[in-house]
């Protein structure tokens, strides 16, 4: 929790205790299934939900934002990111049932009521959403592909509605078709080694 509070100061006692809970109920979820590799599981607060609040170092979603989060897996960035943004909707969704078990029982023990968790593959989804995060789920051409008739028209943030997207590496292959695409380094956000390499990738829609 260090980490968290060393670059979110502004946290409200309620945050603070949503997010110290995370570790104790991530811990005793993966023992169950296995959300989280055993290696990363001791690295939650830096490889999970530091990495997931790097989205917000981007973009301050306004009140009444509607999030996709695409292949949560167990609820991640969705779940960091309603704990500091409660007057925004998160839906969660995964292909598989068993992880959205875990993200609903989470949200639930958290009292989040701005989380949805749905075992769903996103092209069925019918909605319209202004954000879509995501995790390195599949390369940004096949992930657009997925989502690109889900993102509403009118926006209400300060950045146009798009794509949040957290990726590792060399993107340039990647993104070449993608010239709006905006690429914002972790690490100028945060110190900590892990984030030398990893991005948010920004890509209006």
């Amino acid at each position: 929790m260090d980490e968290i509070l060393k670059y979110f100061p502004d946290l409200s006692e309620k945050q603070i205790e949503q997010l110290s809970k995370l570790k104790d109920l991530y811990f005793e979820w993966n023992e169950k299934i296995n959300v989280i590799s055993r290696k990363d599981i001791d690295e939650l607060y830096i490889k999970h939900v530091l990495h997931s609040l790097a989205i917000a170092k981007v973009m301050k979603f306004k009140d009444g934002t509607e999030v996709l989060d695409v292949g949560t897996g167990g609820g991640f960035p969705g779940i960091p990111l309603a704990i500091l943004f409660p007057e925004v909707n998160f839906h969660l969704v995964d292909s598989i049932q068993k992880k959205i078990l875990v993200v609903s029982e989470v949200a639930n023990a958290l009292e989040l009521k701005n989380v949805k968790a749905e075992s769903q593959r996103v092209e069925k989804l019918n909605s319209k959403y202004d954000f879509i995060v995501s995790r390195a789920v599949t390369q940004m051409p096949k992930f657009v592909g997925w989502v690109r008739g889900k993102i509403k028209k009118e926006h209400i943030n300060p950045l146009p509605n798009g794509i949040l997207y957290l990726k590792g590496g060399d993107l340039s292959e990647e993104l070449k078709d993608f010239k709006a695409a905006e690429i914002h380094p972790i690490s100028d956000y945060f110190l900590e080694e892990f984030f030398d390499t990893k991005k948010v990738v920004y890509l209006p829609l």
